[in-house]
């Protein structure tokens, strides 16, 4: 693992995004995606455990939150209201664009930086959690790996389950037992979809809230590093 690498906080085609290059080679792409009322340093905390070979982008969302941060979804409710009324997470409607959005962003950055970014592979937290899931089973040929932590599965995402675009993938999940934000009986519902859309899960569940435990911060470590 290397400890010394250049991190940046950069602008590229309207995007803020924090970046770590690779530091050996073959590079393969990681995005690192943030929940609600995050930003481009929410991820960061993780990345200094990740494989030296990852090329790292943290893109903030396009739309501002409230009371603060960002989301991924336009006109977005506060974490309370989400909390009161699951009915009003966000479905792939809303989240779509901002999917269309990082896939082109992938392409054109990794264009410019020299990283073949054919597949990638992308982790998200809660919201960003909600993310990886549109963009894997949405663009399943893109994205190789992925992490939901602490996430859920949108609505709206019936005809790709069917269809098991998922199939042949291995899919990392970690949700905490005592997490109020998205109760764990909402994230094991999210995995027997992603099970029926063709998925194998890693499963890691913890005794925590909305956050990832030590435990599965290991695990997830190595989900990437195998």
């Amino acid at each position: 693992m290397q400890t010394q690498t250049k991190i940046e906080t950069i602008e590229f085609n309207g995007w803020t995004m924090r970046i770590r290059p690779a530091q050996s080679q073959p590079s393969r792409l990681l995005v690192m995606i943030h929940g609600l009322t995050g930003d481009e340093n929410s991820m960061w905390v993780f990345a200094r455990r990740f494989p030296d070979h990852y090329w790292i982008i943290a893109p903030r969302a396009p739309h501002p939150a409230n009371p603060q941060g960002f989301s991924w979804r336009a006109n977005p409710i506060t974490i309370e209201e989400a909390q009161r009324d699951l009915s009003k997470r966000p479905s792939l409607e809303a989240l779509l664009p901002a999917a269309e959005g990082l896939i082109r962003l992938v392409d054109e950055y990794s264009a410019s930086a020299g990283v073949d970014a054919r597949q990638f592979d992308t982790i998200g937290f809660s919201q960003g959690g909600a993310m990886v899931n549109v963009l894997g089973l949405i663009f399943p040929q893109r994205v190789q790996k992925m992490g939901v932590l602490a996430g859920f599965l949108p609505s709206g995402l019936d005809a790709q389950i069917d269809a098991r675009a998922l199939a042949g993938k291995q899919v990392f999940v970690a949700h905490g037992t005592q997490d109020e934000m998205v109760p764990v009986d909402r994230a094991r519902a999210s995995m027997q979809m992603l099970e029926q859309a063709g998925a194998s899960i890693t499963y890691c569940e913890d005794a925590v809230g909305h956050k990832l435990s030590a435990g599965c911060l290991k695990a997830l470590e190595s989900y990437l590093t195998n």
